[in-house]
């Protein structure tokens, strides 16, 4: 069968202008509501059937929801709905972050029972559900981390209200509904995954102090995450990151410069895992430049233009600019007067640990690269620079000692070794995957039984047969 791609992207293209131009969703039967205490009950409602299943028809559920969401015209579409909408970001790797979240979130296999058995006979320790969970999603990864936090959530027995970012909504309402279609299908209760038509700072507040709330996941920025810690409940933080990418002079060079540049570009950088700074030995400096030129950076080396990049880019508080997040260099290296094509993926910049390219995370594709004299200067530039936030770091080494140094001084989250950041979620790497990275809470790559209770169950004097 002969397929014309140009016409299915017609196809597509139109669908997400068409759902784009709604102010809001007429489907309400799906998940979707005008008002947040109406969203809430209808989670409550739908979790109160969800515990009376049994882990089968719990792990059809999610078969179902990972199908669907699957289904070509869906992930083509809430990937190019979540470029349009947020005007940020790459179609291709968007599909890549979205596969990622449908196929490597753990299900209901995460739900591990733990036992002990001895003279006085035994203990079970059991993950429960906490009942309904807020949860406050991101611009950057939308409709990953509803389909992420879902699968986990109702996995371990829980329903979930969702308040998307604003400048995501169309694309996190789509999502909503694709997933409630999937588990109405297959026979689950409605209203497992809800949200509301218009999200607002009211409404997150409203749900935070909703009483059947029991649980809050925020995924975004530091405000957000003081917020929901600030709420008096269970509360699951997965704040802002500002990774280092460090190279010692040991290190695979030209690997690292094609690892640092794939792994800086993914989705121009949005990413909070992506590697946001290098930090190169001076005797390695000018070959790792060299080779990351060789595969798609741009390299700014006149003071001049660089302090031209940081006005467009920067606002008056020198704070990233929300106009350039996610835009690709050919975007921002316009509007200082400089052509490239396509091919450029990164735009790198050598400037000191203390320029605001290093402190700050731009999540846009400029790479500050920071030269020091050696391997212990490395290390407490990265410590320094990483703000203590315990997200992600990256290095490219051959030394053994070198790279558990920086991984007990660091203490990252995430500690990639001899790769690109994403490897560190599963892409490419070993491991599960997740888009809420609780670093500040500690629960780290969450996955279904970080939203669960640990509940213990004694037996005395039986089952002990050993």
């Amino acid at each position: 069968m002969n397929v014309d791609v140009k016409q299915i992207e017609s196809v597509v293209r139109k669908a997400i202008t068409r759902t784009l131009k709604e102010n809001t969703f007429s489907s309400l039967g799906l998940g979707i509501f005008s008002d947040m205490d109406d969203a809430i009950e209808a989670a409550s409602k739908a979790q109160g059937s969800l515990i009376s299943m049994n882990f089968s028809k719990r792990s059809k559920l999610i078969d179902a929801m990972r199908a669907e969401m699957l289904k070509e015209e869906n992930i083509s579409l809430i990937s190019q709905m979540a470029v349009d909408e947020t005007r940020m970001g790459r179609y291709d790797h968007k599909l890549i972050k979205n596969r990622l979240a449908i196929e490597k979130t753990p299900g209901v296999e995460d739900l591990r029972a733990e036992c002990w058995s001895g003279d006085g006979g035994l203990t079970l320790l059991e993950f429960s559900p906490f009942g309904v969970i807020g949860a406050i999603t991101p611009t950057t990864n939308p409709s990953e981390t509803i389909i992420c936090n879902s699968i986990g959530m109702i996995a371990s027995g829980n329903s979930v209200v969702f308040s998307p970012h604003p400048r995501a909504k169309n694309t996190s309402l789509k999502t909503v509904e694709i997933l409630n279609k999937a588990i109405i299908e297959a026979g689950g209760p409605r209203n497992l995954v809800t949200t509301i038509t218009r999200p607002s700072l009211e409404a997150v507040e409203a749900m935070m102090k909703h009483p059947k709330i029991e649980m809050l996941v925020a995924t975004g920025g530091p405000g957000v995450v003081k917020a929901v810690l600030s709420s008096g409940k269970k509360a699951i933080g997965a704040g802002a990151g500002n990774p280092p990418a460090v190279v010692d002079e040991t290190a695979d060079i030209e690997k690292a410069a094609v690892d640092i540049i794939n792994g800086c570009s993914f989705d121009n950088n949005l990413p909070c895992i992506a590697e946001k700074e290098v930090i190169v030995v001076e005797s390695v400096a000018d070959y790792l430049i060299f080779n990351m030129k060789q595969h798609g950076a741009y390299e700014i080396k006149d003071e001049d233009t660089i302090k031209e990049l940081m006005k467009v880019v920067l606002n008056d508080n020198g704070n990233p600019s929300g106009e350039f997040m996610g835009k690709s260099p050919a975007y921002i290296l316009d509007k200082i007067g400089i052509k490239v094509d396509e091919n450029i993926l990164v735009i790198i910049v050598e400037v000191d640990k203390d320029h605001p390219f290093v402190v700050k995370e731009l999540m846009m594709p400029i790479l500050p690269i920071v030269r020091v004299e050696n391997f212990d200067k490395a290390v407490e530039v990265a410590v320094e620079v990483e703000h203590g936030n315990r997200h992600t770091a990256i290095m490219h080494s051959k030394n053994v000692d070198n790279l558990s140094r920086l991984a007990k001084e660091i203490q990252t989250t995430i500690f990639v070794k001899n790769g690109p950041s994403y490897a560190g979620i599963g892409v490419g790497g070993e491991g599960y995957s997740t888009f809420t990275i609780a670093g500040p809470t500690g629960e780290g790559l969450t996955s279904a039984k970080s939203f669960t209770r640990k509940r213990r169950c004694t037996l005395m004097g039986g089952l002990f047969i050993k």
